[in-house]
């Protein structure tokens, strides 16, 4: 069972380590292992732009480079700097980061949760948000 509020409520922690000097648009994601671990990530820019991260894949990697490579779920925030939580809009992850967790998870069984707040949030699969993926199969 997955505690989405716990994962929200960590996805803010993690907001609030971005590194923002060029949008100040803050992402924070929790990114839930099948251990039961969490891993927080949150966006990082550059002035050179291709080289920011976003807050999705600074979670994933960070699980990745800790051994975890199985993944259940992840809870994703942002908005400007300076709007409070429950006022923003929802936060989808971009294109990018679909087809890093299309590389590590289930497309059917992933659960991405996109939220304002802990009691407003949007629940998706990662088929739902990235259908007829890329996936290694297609390599075969």
């Amino acid at each position: 069972m997955i505690n989405k509020k716990l994962l929200i409520e960590k996805a803010f922690d993690a907001q609030k380590f971005c590194y923002t000097p060029y949008s100040n648009f803050n992402v924070g994601a929790a990114l839930l292992g099948a251990s039961g671990k969490i891993y927080q990530g949150c966006n990082i820019e550059n002035a050179a732009f291709t080289p920011t991260n976003c807050a999705e894949r600074t979670a994933f990697f960070k699980a990745i480079s800790e051994g975890e490579k199985d993944f259940t779920a992840i809870a994703v925030v942002g908005n400007k700097e300076g709007v409070k939580a429950g006022e923003g809009d929802f936060c989808a992850p971009c294109a990018v980061c679909r087809q890093v967790m299309a590389e590590f998870c289930n497309l059917k069984n992933f659960k991405i949760i996109i939220a304002k707040s802990t009691d407003e949030y949007l629940e998706y699969t990662l088929e739902e948000l990235l259908p007829l993926a890329f996936t290694g199969k297609n390599l075969d």
